[in-house]
């Protein structure tokens, strides 16, 4: 390649020859071109549908010029015939080239290329320009796909680092400014310079990716260990000096090529875009000014994490996207090797588990590789885990960066450490350097790993790599005398795997001994030794679902795990039985603020039975508020329904001054989901029998009414960053009425930035023989006669909390007469942004009431969106009620929305990742 370089316009003007090989056995009529620059070409590109599906919304509301692409792209033949080429725009990532004629194998053919690459802002990945007027370079030149199993890898940039190239030998003179700097791991054979601009002559063999950095004034460094030239500008923190910093890159390096192998370049680039993109999750989680972790060992670890994800992807010549899990697995369990090797006392928390008021916390005395096990099982417990075999562009975000990383980690672990003897890293060792001879598969490094001992591990691929089923052991039948106990180890799962037995006797191993899988689910006899306590997976080697029931104590009167009662949250202990409080506030306008204190049973991770008390004292009332939950939780693992609940609930608070209201619901709640765990759309059936009691009140009239209504619900949603779409419906019984009633909605965004967000609702009474304005479909407010919604002011008519807006029913944000409908009710709410945060809105429907004429409503006004759904404020103009802005009391028309519930707030941020 000759590459130019413009640092003004941030493009590269390239000319570009190609000699490729056909080294297959197959004859070639086309060739495939990897150009993953031009995913940035298009929202719509695979890569844009990735953003959007993750809620990230700077790539959609980006300019034309911070987007990259691929431009005046013309392919000749070495006698100046034009290929025509083709790309589609589902995959504008790659190109397909017809070829003029057959490519038998061994023979070669020459391509000459001519294109411009247009580099992206690296707000988006990382890679590309950025602000300073520096460049790190990543996938920017069109390059062969990489040929196998009789066909070209098609892969699109979903921004996984999983380009599939073939490996090239390269020889490239690239021309940049001369007052810039180029950082590269290829070899610079030669560099010259004149009056403007500096270029280097670049070399390489065998390699299908490299690092190039362009900068004003380079902040990397260069560490030599043996061979080997490490060149980083990784940060380190400022009480890291350079001296701890050179030991620990030396350190990490030479554990790396023993425990691996010899990195097959002479130049390794890590940089501090590398670890921003895939950093160590739960490192440094606390606030800054605890310090929990010194800054040497954070350096340390980031450093760690990062060499051996660059020495990885650049060494093992696999499928990077299908086989992903085997690259996850060699690094997690070299990080797990280095750290219990140099660092065996770290704590998941550091220095923060000494402090006096932490050290109860199970999170606290964790060990820092025992991180792992929990940052999995989060998905495990949500059901949302999926197998290390999953393709990487089909896992959930946080599975790719996370929970599967760490997963393939641990079984690796728990493989070395049933077979002992270093025989799985001796098999890894053999792996890498099959690497350095020809393209590898799962099967390769299946076969050595089996070589290498005479145990049957089939079911470690079958279980453990290629299945998402739980692993879950318990004893039965445990009958001791003095000098034995005996026992029977049940597996209540599907996989059947070796578990590790321990004697315990006062925290201490008396014995471990691993049962193979033919002793499981059977009676099994071992010498007592004095031991108090019976474990199964003691050390957390198996990655094992529910830990809980794996203790048995052999004393006559002891609990097998004591209850332990913790402040605020935790995570989950196998040792004890626990029991969560914390302190919670709540306010409506007759209880006033109400503080409580909530009890649970449930730590960070689902469990089967939960249950919340949450008592509260009413200010203002001066008596005992509060709610209860008590659920049982069934989650499926195959099939669309997903997840069962079947809940009891229960409040009481008040809704007038003088009277409170007690509800109590039984519930049963079906979930579904799509084979693709990818998608968004979060499916829903509820039915619940609601009994309401209310005390009766001498302030609001028809208070005096018990009822129980009978709700059934569904609900399909689907959110991404460019769409919205909802469709909800319901359908209610009781003895005075029958309702049904159906609402969709959509919210788009589109390429100028602008939002437009339209809802519809329609619903009717199937029967109605309650003479009262109940249970009507309110037009502006709710009628929540099913204390469903936080209403702050439920019987005010006035005052600045009855302007409380809830979107739901007619939707209306006036105060329009009529204000009820008792017959039927359609209705239509839009908005579309204006400018930034500020919309403009319209409402319009019918309503009907019983002995009147259908009545036509309508309104529209300004929308302040301050946070979507969570602060908006609404300003009437003009309604039914004529022009509003002119009218009296202006002020007590404007509406608002304020939700502040710190779970719903929390999935803002937590939606991106699951």
């Amino acid at each position: 390649m000759s590459v130019e370089v413009n640092m003004d316009t941030k493009t590269l003007f390239i000319h570009q020859e190609i000699i490729y090989y056909n080294t297959s056995n197959d004859t070639l009529t086309s060739i495939v071109l990897n150009d993953w620059n031009n995913a940035f070409s298009d929202r719509e590109s695979p890569l844009g549908k990735r953003f959007s599906d993750e809620f990230y919304n700077h790539f959609h509301l980006a300019t034309v010029e911070e987007r990259g692409e691929t431009i005046n792209l013309i392919i000749e033949d070495e006698n100046k015939n034009v290929f025509l080429w083709e790309r589609t725009k589902k995959h504008p990532d790659f190109i397909e080239l017809p070829l003029n004629k057959k490519l038998e194998p061994n023979q070669k053919i020459t391509l000459r290329l001519s294109y411009v690459s247009k580099i992206p802002s690296d707000k988006f990945t990382k890679y590309g320009y950025s602000d300073d007027k520096s460049m790190n370079l990543k996938n920017w030149f069109l390059t062969p796909a990489r040929y196998e199993d009789h066909q070209f890898i098609k892969y699109s940039n979903e921004n996984l680092d999983d380009i599939a190239n073939a490996v090239s030998d390269f020889e490239i003179s690239f021309r940049i400014p001369k007052n810039r700097t180029l950082i590269t791991d290829l070899n610079i054979s030669k560099s010259t310079q004149n009056e403007t601009e500096t270029t280097y002559n670049l070399t390489a063999k065998n390699r299908a990716d490299f690092s190039l950095i362009i900068e004003k004034e380079s902040n990397y460094k260069s560490y030599k260990v043996g061979d080997l030239e490490i060149i980083t500008n990784l940060r380190s923190g400022s009480k890291a000096k350079d001296s701890i910093k050179s030991l620990i890159i030396n350190r990490i390096a030479i554990l790396t090529r023993e425990q691996i192998g010899t990195y097959p370049f002479s130049k390794i680039i890590i940089s501090q875009a590398d670890y921003d993109r895939n950093p160590f999750y739960g490192l440094n989680q606390l606030p800054k000014f605890m310090r929990p972790f010194r800054d040497d060992f954070l350096f340390e670890i980031k450093f760690l994490k990062t060499y051996l994800n660059i020495f990885l992807r650049n060494s093992l010549q696999l499928d990077p996207r299908k086989e992903n899990w085997i690259y996850d697995g060699i690094q997690v369990f070299t990080m797990m090797n280095y750290i219990a090797k140099f660092h065996p006392e770290s704590k998941m928390m550091g220095s923060a588990s000494k402090y006096f008021l932490l050290r109860g916390f199970k999170m606290a005395q964790t060990d820092f590789n025992e991180q792992y096990s929990h940052y999995y099982m989060l998905m495990a417990r949500k059901n949302l885990d999926q197998p290390l075999r999953t393709p990487k562009n089909s896992l959930i975000k946080y599975n790719v960066q996370i929970a599967n990383k760490y997963k393939a980690g641990l079984s690796i672990k728990y493989l070395d450490d049933y077979l002992g003897n270093e025989l799985v890293t001796n098999g890894i060792q053999q792996f890498y350097t099959l690497n350095k001879e020809k393209i590898t598969s799962r099967s390769d490094f299946e076969n050595i790993l089996k070589s290498k001992t005479p145990k049957n591990i089939d079911w470690f691929f079958k279980y453990i790599i290629d299945s998402r089923e739980n692993i879950d052991y318990k004893f039965e039948d445990v009958s001791k005398t003095k000098d034995s106990v005996t026992f029977i180890v049940k597996n209540k799962g599907v996989p059947l795997v070796p578990m590790p037995v321990f004697g315990i006797k006062k925290k201490q191993i008396v014995f471990k001994k691993w049962l193979e899988t033919n002793e499981i689910d059977s009676t099994l006899t071992f010498e007592r030794k004095n031991m108090d306590k019976l474990v199964l997976n003691y050390s957390n080697e198996v990655p094992e679902f529910n830990l809980r029931n794996n203790w048995k104590s052999l004393h006559s009167f002891s609990l097998n795990r004591p209850l332990k009662l913790t402040f605020f949250e935790d995570l989950e202990d196998p040792h004890h039985s626990q029991l969560f409080y914390n302190p919670t506030f709540y306010y409506n306008f007759y209880d006033g603020l109400s503080p409580g204190i909530s009890f649970y049973n449930y730590s960070i991770f689902d469990k089967p039975f939960t249950f919340v008390l949450n008592p509260m004292y009413s200010i203002n009332t001066k008596s005992i508020v509060g709610t209860y939950v008590l659920a049982i939780n069934q989650h499926l693992r195959t099939g669309r329904l997903y997840y069962v609940r079947y809940s009891l609930n229960g409040s009481y608070f008040h809704y007038a001054p003088d009277a409170a209201y007690l509800k109590l619901y039984p519930s049963l709640s079906l979930f579904l989901r799509e084979p693709n765990y990818r998608d968004n759309r979060k499916q829903a059936i509820t039915i619940r029998y609601n009994i309401i009691n209310k005390e009766p009140s001498a302030i609001v009239v028809d208070s005096t009414d018990n009822y129980s209504i009978l709700n059934v619900g569904y609900h399909n949603i689907k959110t991404e960053v460019t769409s919205h779409i909802k469709f909800l419906t319901d359908v209610q019984f009781s003895g005075y009425f029958g309702k049904v009633s159906a609402e969709i909605g959509y919210r788009k965004l589109f390429n100028n930035k602008r939002f437009i967000n339209f809802r519809a609702f329609a619903g009717t009474f199937l029967y109605n023989t309650y003479n009262t304005q109940n249970y009507n479909f309110g037009v502006s407010r709710p009628n929540d006669y099913l204390f469903d919604s936080n209403i702050f002011a439920r019987s005010e008519s006035t005052g600045i909390l009855s302007q409380q807006y809830l979107l739901a029913q007619g939707g209306f944000k006036s105060f329009v007469t009529p204000s009820e409908s008792n017959k039927w009710l359609a209705t239509t709410n839009m908005s579309y942004t204006i400018w930034n945060w500020i919309d403009a809105y319209a409402d319009f429907g019918f309503a009907k009431n019983k002995g009147q004429n259908n009545a036509f409503l309508y309104d529209s006004g300004i929308r302040l969106n301050l946070v979507q759904d969570y602060f908006e404020l609404f300003f009437p103009v003009y309604s039914s009620n004529g022009f509003e802005i002119t009218q009296k009391h202006y002020d007590e028309k404007v509406r608002f929305i304020f939700v502040f519930n710190p779970k719903s707030l929390i999935n803002l941020f937590t939606r991106k990742w699951f």
